[in-house]
């Protein structure tokens, strides 16, 4: 029987990666998001670190669904800046989410850096939640790290993807397939180590 999952999130680009990543992985899972939902709450992201915000997302979520719950916290941490934007990555330029003011804040903060100085990470913190159980939930962290180019490049992607430049791959994270950003992402690489624990974790349910 086909698990059905809630990933607490409305971002539609975050649940494609983790459809993408299940089902190259083989697991049979159904993944649902808040757009799936009636009138889900909205979650007020309080906490100072990228786990205490996943972790108000992931229990106010499975509370209300009563699903087994996935939510993470992801965010870009520049050096230069002193591991700012930080837990505010999403809100950066204020509270509307919007992609291009946050663009164009982080590279007015950037302002006449150097190239050689402009080195971030990104981070993401996977909780996943079983209702009524949240002293037994799944933490996961991945990190990517590159720098942040003096303007967009590539067309794909989301949030800062199009300045996020990974030296390796000589390539955005807008500039990538999404096979080639899930496999050296940092939400891929979290989404991999669920994947190794996700099963383990779920026998204690059942």
């Amino acid at each position: 029987m086909t698990r059905e999952i809630l990933f607490a999130t409305s971002n539609q680009g975050k649940a494609r990666e983790l459809k993408e990543a299940f089902k190259q992985a083989g697991i049979d899972v159904e993944v649902k998001t808040n757009a799936d939902l009636t009138n889900p709450p909205h979650p007020v992201e309080t906490g100072r670190t990228f786990e205490a915000n996943a972790k108000i997302k992931a229990h106010e979520l499975a509370d209300f669904s009563g699903m087994l719950t996935l939510a993470d916290d992801s965010g870009l941490m520049v050096d230069k800046l002193n591991g700012e934007p930080g837990v505010r990555s999403a809100r950066y330029a204020g509270e509307a989410h919007n992609d291009a003011h946050n663009n164009a804040k982080l590279l007015a903060e950037l302002g006449g850096v150097a190239q050689n100085e402009r080195t971030a990470k990104f981070n993401t913190t996977i909780v996943a939640s079983m209702p009524g159980h949240f002293e037994q939930d799944l933490v996961v962290t991945g990190q990517c790290a590159g720098e942040i180019l003096p303007g967009p490049r590539g067309k794909d992607g989301f949030g800062y993807d199009p300045l996020f430049y990974v030296p390796e791959k000589g390539k955005t994270f807008a500039e990538m397939t999404t096979d080639e950003k899930n496999e050296i992402s940092h939400r891929g690489r979290a989404i991999k180590k669920l994947l190794v624990e996700l099963p383990a974790w779920l026998k204690q349910f059942e």
